[in-house]
């Protein structure tokens, strides 16, 4: 009883914190109310001290009226906030009822409940903080709030994970770690070897480890993409072009912009800049993916056509070159980058495949790419033996202990060296860098925590970009160019721990089922076993959300008792089918990949193995493969459908706005948005004005919110520029009732289908008529080829 007493005692009220502190009052009181009303809890309750009594806290809280005044001066939510952290509490009382039985003293099962509910309302600060930040440094205060309570959950979540974390770490170190590779050589040939792969590979590591340990977001990915190879590019024909500057002191004048970038990535978030993330709209995102999605088109052109002629800075008089070997080494070239396009992409659908077990085609899918990668790379040493050794070509960078390696950790001696008036214009080029960094990685932490992943920790904007200030400032003193939130690693990431998560919960609550099935037990003891189940290991503080997305398991469970028309309960179908999305949340996967990115800097003599082709074709590959789910790409092709065939639309599963929003309407919209990234690709080309490439983003905003509802109907542009990507499936083939609202409303479009296409349909290649039957596959037996009865003798 002693440690319990001691352990209660530190729950004691401080009048004077609380009255300053208005939520750490709500947070201390609200739960005694909801104490009262549990009788399970009376017994623990009557061992609390004076001081604590419900009588004692029910005077206190009434006596608060001058505190809670301060909520609804400072923040006008009362009526909103008070049911919500009600609401909180009331949903984690499974939790605390569950913690109690489990516990043999009653006095310690109550501190264990107010601990449990303090952390919860603390764990979702996200939802207390019902407005917006306003004073300097309280968004960040907020986050840090947040993310504290969660962050000894964050590694335990990690470490529990056992040997299963390694499957997600695989993953997306190879997604993390070759796009880097392949910057690292664009970086290379663009800055004259003043940069290379050593230093994007470094820059990554060193950043990632930070970000996973100290970051807001762990299940964010940073790294070196492909913005920050366009601004140092720019950085570096400046830097070149001017003579007080030059080639020598390129690191260096560089090292200033990211000292000026990481000072105004402060200030936005001490001042509260994110904000606006909200204004950055699905219409923004589109065109800036689609702007990186043509910069690696050109960039893989480029690399391509490259081929044919000498590198910039070899020998032109070498045997190499001459024009049988450019040709030899550029038809190799050609054959490297498309062999590598083909296989990735064809490798990325391996999951959809009709052979071979659902291990290896996942296994396929997951890491396809790298193994093609490797795979061509050793077809690259098949050539025949009369070939010189330099065709083709491979990956240039120095090793990682050469001295053209080392030369960068001590830039910082020379940025002394820099002229003051150009340490003042590295201010101009901060500003697009700092612009472009906080739109860049916000949208990646956007789309890392989606609201379809039902992530249970608070997010973490406001202290992300201060983390990511304090990352750009150390890359520039050591002179390696900085890394940010990159796409599509981040979303990757939080899928694939989702699916993690998904295998524990279904291999535990199938295990509980079986077990319950095997004891005789009815449909509802075997659902509350699962239920509970899943509680303890989703530790979800709200149980009334958890039984709103668990009603589908529930009424499979509940239709399988009793009655011989009722489907039987199969415990691995039924929850695989019903179970809801949950992510593992944790800081290890990330630690780990970051760690072994650094790992590949040892490995450089291998990588410098992998010819130049590979990476051109995977340019193309990330370009091609970032296309699907790009609702500006597929308008653009819906552009290039007649009117007659349009109908073929709705055949498969299409976007909610085909059948919503007029085609007139769809087609305007589709056609700004186009012309907008004329004017985005068309900046880049600019030679040293190109470094203003992100302005036009943020242009787009005021555009966009004040311009755009004047042209369009503001149903249609809110279906267009929607925030979440709503699909429809697909009516059945030739179901002639559908078709795509046209030009004005009740217009219907004119079916094109000619005979012969009827004809293909029922014919096969050998002009064989097709004769076709009723399936007899009922649900229960469609993964089946035949059925029991035919086996049997």
């Amino acid at each position: 009883m002693g440690k319990s007493q001691d352990k209660m005692d530190h729950f004691s009220l401080s009048p004077v914190k609380t009255k300053r502190d208005p939520f750490c009052l709500l947070q201390c009181l609200l739960p005694y109310r909801f104490w009262v009303q549990q009788p399970e809890l009376q017994d623990s309750l009557a061992l609390l001290p004076s001081s604590l009594s419900p009588a004692t806290m029910e005077e206190q809280l009434q006596s608060a009226a001058p505190a809670t005044m301060v909520v609804r001066q400072l923040h006008d939510v009362e009526s909103v906030l008070l049911p919500l952290l009600f609401f909180i509490l009331i949903c984690n009382s499974s939790m605390a009822m569950a913690q109690r039985r489990r516990t043999s003293d009653p006095g310690e099962t109550a501190v264990a409940e107010a601990e449990n509910l303090s952390a919860a309302i603390f764990c979702n600060q996200g939802l207390i903080s019902m407005d917006n930040p306003k004073a300097p440094f309280e968004g960040i205060t907020r986050d840090v709030k947040g993310r504290a309570a969660c962050y000894k959950q964050d590694w335990k979540n990690g470490f529990l994970s056992g040997f299963r974390i390694l499957a997600p770490t695989a993953y997306i170190v190879f997604a993390s770690a070759l796009p880097v590779i392949a910057f690292g050589e664009q970086l290379s040939r663009e800055t004259d070897e003043k940069l290379s792969m050593v230093e994007t590979l470094a820059s990554t590591a060193i950043c990632g480890i930070i970000h996973s340990i100290f970051g807001g977001q762990p299940l964010l990915i940073v790294g070196v993409a492909e913005p920050t190879i366009i601004m140092y590019t720019y950085l570096y024909s400046f830097a070149k072009a001017t003579k007080a500057v030059g080639g020598d002191l390129y690191l260096a004048w560089a090292g200033w912009v990211c000292v000026w970038t990481a000072f105004l990535l402060f200030a936005l978030a001490i001042f509260n800049a994110c904000n606006i993330i909200s204004k950055f709209t699905r219409i923004s995102g589109e065109l800036f993916g689609m702007l990186i999605t043509v910069l690696f088109f050109q960039e893989a052109i480029k690399g391509v056509v490259g081929e044919f002629s000498v590198s910039k800075g070899e020998e032109p008089t070498s045997p190499l070159h001459q024009f049988n070997w450019l040709y030899t080494n550029g038809l190799l070239g050609v054959i490297f980058s498309f062999g590598l396009l083909c296989t990735a992409l064809k490798s990325r659908k391996a999951r959809s495949w009709r052979y071979s077990t659902g291990w290896l085609r996942s296994f396929t899918a997951d890491y396809g790419v790298p193994l093609m990668v490797v795979l061509w790379t050793a077809m690259s040493f098949a050539i025949p033996s009369k070939i010189p050794s330099g065709v083709p070509r491979r990956l240039f960078s120095p090793l990682p202990w050469e001295p053209s390696s080392l030369y960068h950790w001590t830039v910082i001696k020379d940025m002394v060296r820099v002229p003051p008036l150009y340490i003042l214009a590295a201010f101009l080029p901060a500003l697009m860098v700092a612009g472009l960094y906080f739109f860049d990685h916000s949208v990646a932490s956007q789309l890392a925590q989606q609201g379809e992943f039902n992530l249970k920790h608070p997010s973490a904007y406001h202290y992300d970009i201060l983390v990511l200030g304090f990352m750009v400032l150390v890359c520039g003193l050591i002179g390696l160019p900085p890394s940010n939130g990159v796409l599509p690693q981040s979303p990757m990431h939080t899928k694939s721990l989702a699916v993690l998560k998904r295998q524990l919960l279904r291999k535990k609550m199938a295990k509980t089922a079986k077990e319950s099935m095997q004891q005789q037990a009815s449909s509802s003891e075997i659902y509350g076993k699962m239920h509970q189940v899943f509680i303890e290991m989703d530790r979800a503080p709200s149980t009334h959300s958890v039984d709103k997305e668990l009603k589908n398991l529930r009424d499979a469970v509940m239709n399988s008792d009793g009655g011989k028309d009722k489907a039987s309960f199969d415990p691995d179908k039924h929850i695989e089918a019903h179970l809801p999305v949950r992510v593992n949340e944790q800081r290890l996967s990330n630690f780990l990949q970051s760690l072994l990115v650094a790992a590949c800097i040892a490995a450089m003599p291998a990588i410098k193995l992998i010819p130049t082709s590979v990476l051109w074709g995977y340019f193309a590959y990330m370009a091609v493969d970032s296309l699907p789910g790009n609702q500006f790409w597929e308008r653009i092709l819906l552009l290039f459908i007649t009117p007659g065939r349009q109908y073929k639309v709705l055949e498969g599963d299409h976007a909610s706005f085909v059948e919503s929003v007029p085609f007139k309407s769809i087609a305007l919209f589709t056609i700004f948005q186009f012309l907008y990234l004329l004017l985005c690709f068309g900046v880049t080309w600019i030679p040293i004005a190109g470094i203003l490439f992100p302005l036009p983003f943020f242009i787009l905003i005021p555009i966009r919110q004040h311009v755009m509802p004047k042209w369009f109907n503001p149903k249609h542009l809110k279906e267009l520029d929607s925030a979440e990507y709503e699909e429809v499936p697909g009516a059945p083939q030739h179901d002639h009732g559908h078709s795509i609202r046209e030009h004005s409303a009740g217009e219907e479009s004119t079916m094109e289908v000619c005979d012969a296409e009827i004809l293909d349909e029922y014919t096969t290649h050998r002009g064989e008529l097709k004769l076709r039957t009723a399936s007899t596959f009922s649900d229960d037996r469609r993964y089946q080829v035949h059925s029991e009865e035919e086996g049997r003798p």
